[in-house]
């Protein structure tokens, strides 16, 4: 009798074609980013805090991870794995605090993004998410593929960032906002490239986005409601809750972006991710800008920061060339 043949794996014999449908996934999680990014800041500026507002948007995903996890036998299973991981010394235990970077990035979003306005605030990330790719490809941290930092990569990293000096510099002279509101979002950005890393790392040990998701928002809800009572206590109440139920969704985009960012990072590198993050990121902040302005309004310099970033991740992208054999 003869034995059935194995399926073959499409990301062997398709790999380019794995890799654009990866890197598509990822903008479309930047388009997320940016919808998180202008619905909390929004949120942060009509309660007049920040911190309630990064409560908020954590938490309420957090609660709905939690949902589907109960309900989800692979995502409970990829749990038990991430324990045993940890119990045989194959994920350490600092590769769980990806969360700390999200909870960093949501309450940036809350503080600063209705200050500077969605399209600066995303840039700034950007910036920092990009040098931090860099050196997470080129090192191999906590685990992801190393890629050696070949001239596209580098060049396409250096087109976003010029592309971040388009869409800020002229602003920074304008009196609009002042220039350390931009640091913080920076350092949010910086932090963002490792998240990645180690959330990609603990979907590698779970093999399931669920799980890997669930624990990126277990640890951000808490560093988040520990930073609300704080503040809670210093500065007092915030305002009444908004009507608007859109302003509410900022978790649930969350949920999805971070789950596509841990699938595709093996696939693509923690630069391109980041890259292709920024293309989804700049494009939606420009049409924000436009049609439902929060902060300084657009101008043409932004359009052409979005349009440098595009290249930056077609350049980035681009395969390197294997040597043909003698």
């Amino acid at each position: 009798m003869n034995a059935t043949p194995e399926p073959r794996h499409p990301a062997r014999h398709h790999p380019r074609l794995v890799s654009a449908v990866a890197v598509a996934a990822t903008v479309l999680a930047g388009v997320g980013v940016a919808v998180q990014s202008r619905v909390n800041g929004e949120l942060g500026q009509r309660l007049d805090d920040g911190f309630t507002a990064a409560i908020i948007s954590f938490g309420s995903g957090w609660v709905i991870l939690l949902v589907l996890l109960a309900f989800s036998p692979r995502g409970r299973a990829g749990m038990r794995e991430v324990a045993a991981g940890l119990r045989d010394g194959r994920l350490a235990w600092w590769m769980l605090l990806g969360g700390l970077a999200g909870g960093l990035f949501v309450l940036a979003q809350g503080l600063v993004a209705g200050i500077i306005g969605v399209a600066i605030f995303t840039i700034a990330i950007v910036t920092g998410q990009t040098l931090t790719g860099l050196i997470v490809d080129a090192t191999g941290f906590a685990g992801v593929p190393r890629s050696p930092l070949r001239l596209a990569r580098v060049v396409g990293a250096a087109i976003t960032i010029v592309a971040v000096g388009v869409a800020v510099i002229p602003r920074l002279g304008g009196g609009e906002f002042a220039p350390v509101a931009v640091v913080m979002p920076l350092l949010a950005g910086v932090a963002i490239g490792f998240q990645q890393a180690f959330n990609g790392r603990v979907r590698a040990e779970s093999q399931s986005a669920l799980a890997a998701t669930t624990i990126n928002f277990t640890v951000g809800t808490a560093a988040l409601f520990a930073a609300a009572v704080v503040h809670l206590l210093i500065a007092g109440l915030p305002e009444p809750l908004p009507a608007n139920p859109w302003l509410y969704i900022g978790g649930a985009v969350g949920t999805i972006f971070i789950a596509i960012q841990s699938v595709t990072v093996a696939r693509i590198g923690v630069l391109v991710l980041g890259l292709s993050l920024v293309a989804g990121q700049l494009a939606a902040a420009l049409v924000f800008e436009v049609v439902a302005p929060l902060g300084p309004g657009s101008s043409t310099a932004t359009a052409v920061a979005v349009v440098l970033a595009f290249a930056g991740v077609l350049v980035a992208s681009i395969p390197q060339r294997r040597p043909s054999g003698g």
